[in-house]
């Protein structure tokens, strides 16, 4: 039985180019669970394993890695920074106990640091601060501290203090112990002394140790008593009242160093001891029924109780399909059949591997806790539930956004078709948040996602993993449609001439539901005149009719219907009669509605130097973009603007041409507003085209 206290979960996520995996490696290292140091400009770091990722030097997708440090196992999952790959952190942070928060020492709290906090929020996740970069020019510790808590809104508890600033930066100071660490410039992370703390930074020590003792002593009313006595606390008593800070989200634990130059990741190690979570203090995972409702059930942490795990990434590899799972109760041992609870089927476990990055060592059982990858299960995708036959339950489901872009694709063989399909099918199972449909007018696949470098990555991996060759078409906007003012009509569905006749009679309400509700339906009929039976095929009716507006095709929002009356016939009436109604009365009603079209606005965040601020807010404006906040530090501007999709394609480009390739930017979807009226006509006028021409 394994020492469940000695087990951290862990998740490394930050804003991209902050130093996650840089940092990964050096973690590895110091474990050694590698022996030599893959750098990230070099392509060459352990996680980043895709072609398409050394490439880039960016992380696309998660990897799972396991190490021991101070007899503690971790499980540690590297995860992706830019915003078009945000769905891979959100699945892994559901998953997880625990995180460290990477933040670069120069750019500070950025845009997709933001995200990615929003998301360990939502999952309760405990975690430790790292400021990396701390050699870099314009790094600077405490503006980071102060950013933390007043962009984030979280309260940092500095653990460390720099010595020296930027390039002269040679270590920490260990505020708990008030020791310094001071690395050389070999680059070996074990070349390293500990010494008294330099006289010129005495003072500050002794202002920083003090307010992190009254901070953490908040967490604990019996120690905070004790301190307010005036009687010394021992390490180990502050370390007990961090550790439940930690825990409870009172306060996060803010390290500082340079993964790069090796200096300052061991006392991130001995934190991720010391403070995060091992799998039995975290709140237990809930079950819910079949409707999404909790239960009152729990998947308690426990090796004896049964089984309960959830899959929170497929990936297909030579080997076959793996599926990730954290095991959340229970054990599972190679040859134990165990139930799909979203699907209903049953499936063998024919062989379970522990993960490092893209290599594997076979594993015979695993218990609660563990985070383990699963060879060859058919049909389970991300978010299923998988549990113990004989006692089925589900775990809390994963929730994942919509695509906001979509583009057609074509194999440029006539024969790669089914190729095509095949891969495209492995692709969505390990990507919920990559939608492929084909266009029943024009026969076209169209893929969808969430950014143009999300789908130019998809049909990368298409041509160099899958050997499909496509062409393909311009982005589309996923436009939306909806309506203005309500509508009161009436609608009979009549057919009584030969064999057995339809009819079906509805007086209904059409009107605009509350932003972001999607379509609901209500029926206010009494008295029988629609009886009840025919209810749910009038909702059918409405509900399917909504995948199409009146204006451009585009599927309808934000809609309620409401049935107050109508007619029916005791012999000729039918649910089918009453369907077919309801999707008239939506093809009649609809233009009459005041329809409009709805376009998505993304949230964009700009970096760019001082010098180029004119041009860039200039340009944003020129995309319809409305601006917000601005702020600055040493390193440039940055500015936050909501812009609509539409003008933003190209943009990276743009950007680098204004600002001489020093402009970075990130976008993520915020929400649907109405076109304004010229854009509304071009949308109209190019879809009814398309239409046409298939």
């Amino acid at each position: 039985m394994k020492d469940l206290t000695r087990y951290r979960n862990i998740g490394i996520f930050a804003h991209v180019d902050a130093g996650k995996t840089t940092t990964t490696e050096r973690i590895l290292k110091l474990t050694g669970k590698i022996h030599k140091i893959g750098e990230v400009h070099d392509g060459a770091a352990t996680t980043d394993f895709m072609e398409q990722e050394q490439e880039r030097g960016i992380t696309i997708q998660s990897a799972a890695t396991s190490c021991f440090w101070k007899d503690h196992q971790f499980n540690i999952i590297d995860t992706p920074g830019h915003v078009d790959f945000t769905i891979e952190v959100y699945r892994s942070l559901k998953v997880l106990d625990g995180g460290i928060g990477v933040f670069c020492g120069s750019g500070g709290v950025e845009p997709q640091s933001e995200t990615n906090w929003r998301y360990a929020n939502d999952s309760k996740v405990a975690r430790i601060i790292y400021v990396n970069k701390l050699d870099r020019t314009g790094a600077d510790f405490y503006r980071v501290v102060h950013q933390v808590d007043t962009i984030l809104a979280a309260k940092p508890l500095v653990m460390v203090l720099p010595i020296g600033v930027e390039t002269e930066f040679v270590g920490v100071v260990d505020l708990l112990t008030e020791k310094a660490w001071i690395w050389d410039d070999s680059g070996d992370p074990m070349n390293y002394e500990v010494t008294d703390v330099p006289e010129d930074m005495k003072d500050k020590v002794a202002e920083y140790r003090s307010a992190l003792i009254e901070m953490a002593v908040e967490a604990d009313d019996e120690m905070m008593e004790k301190y307010l006595e005036g009687e010394e606390l021992t390490i180990d008593e502050i370390k007990a009242c961090i550790r439940k800070g930690t825990r409870d989200l009172t306060f996060f634990p803010t390290y500082c160093g340079s993964s790069f130059k090796n200096k300052g990741v061991q006392l991130v190690l001995d934190a991720v001891v010391d403070y995060l979570p091992s799998p039995t203090e975290v709140k237990p995972q809930p079950e819910v029924d079949l409707e999404g409702n909790e239960t009152g059930e729990y998947a308690i942490v426990d090796p004896e109780k049964p089984f309960r795990a959830l899959a929170f990434k497929i990936m297909d590899d030579r080997f076959g399909a793996l599926t990730f799972t954290r095991i959340y109760s229970g054990t599972l041992k190679k040859g134990d059949s165990i139930l799909n609870t979203a699907t209903g089927k049953t499936e063998r476990v024919g062989r379970m591997v522990e993960m490092h990055a893209d290599s594997r060592e076979e594993i015979e059982s695993a218990q609660a806790g563990d985070i383990i990858a699963i060879v060859g299960m058919k049909n389970v995708q991300t978010g299923h539930t998988l549990c113990d036959p004989k006692q089925p339950a589900t775990l809390e489901p994963m929730v994942f956004p919509d695509p906001v872009i979509s583009i057609a694709i074509s194999p440029i063989n006539k024969g790669g078709n089914e190729k095509m399909g095949l891969a495209l099918s492995k692709m969505v199972q390990e990507d919920p948040s990559f939608q492929v449909e084909t266009d029943q007018e024009s026969g076209e696949t169209i893929i969808k996602g969430m950014g143009e470098l999300h789908l130019d990555i998809k049909v990368d991996i298409l041509k160099r993993t899958h050997g499909v060759e496509v062409e393909v078409g311009k982005p589309q906007v996923a436009y939306r449609e909806s309506i203005t003012k309500a509508v009161n009509d009436s609608y009979t569905h009549k057919k009584q001439s030969g064999g057995s006749g339809q009819y079906g009679k509805i007086d209904y309400t059409i009107e605009p539901g509350e932003p972001g509700s999607g379509f609901t339906f209500e029926s206010k009929v009494t008295g029988g005149n629609v009886p009840r039976e025919y209810w749910p095929a009038v909702n059918k009716g409405f509900e399917q009719s909504i995948e199409k507006g009146p204006l451009a095709g585009f599927p309808c929002v934000d809609l309620k219907v409401t049935l107050n009356d109508g007619g029916f016939h005791p012999v000729d009436s039918s649910a089918i009669a009453f369907e077919i109604a309801a999707k008239s009365a939506y093809r009649q009603s609809m233009p009459k509605a005041g329809p409009q079209i709805l376009e998505p606005i993304m949230k964009v965040d700009v970096f760019t130097p001082d010098n180029h601020v004119g041009d860039v807010i200039g340009d944003l404006n020129r995309r319809r973009g409305m601006i917000g906040e601005q702020s600055s530090n040493p390193m440039g501007v940055r500015i936050k603007a909501q812009v609509p999709l539409s003008e933003m394609f190209g943009y990276i480009g743009d950007l680098r041409t204004m600002t001489s390739g020093r402009g970075q930017f990130s976008m993520e979807f915020d929400h649907y507003a109405p076109c304004p009226k010229n854009v509304a006509e071009d949308v109209i006028k190019e879809a009814k085209e398309r239409q046409a021409a298939s």
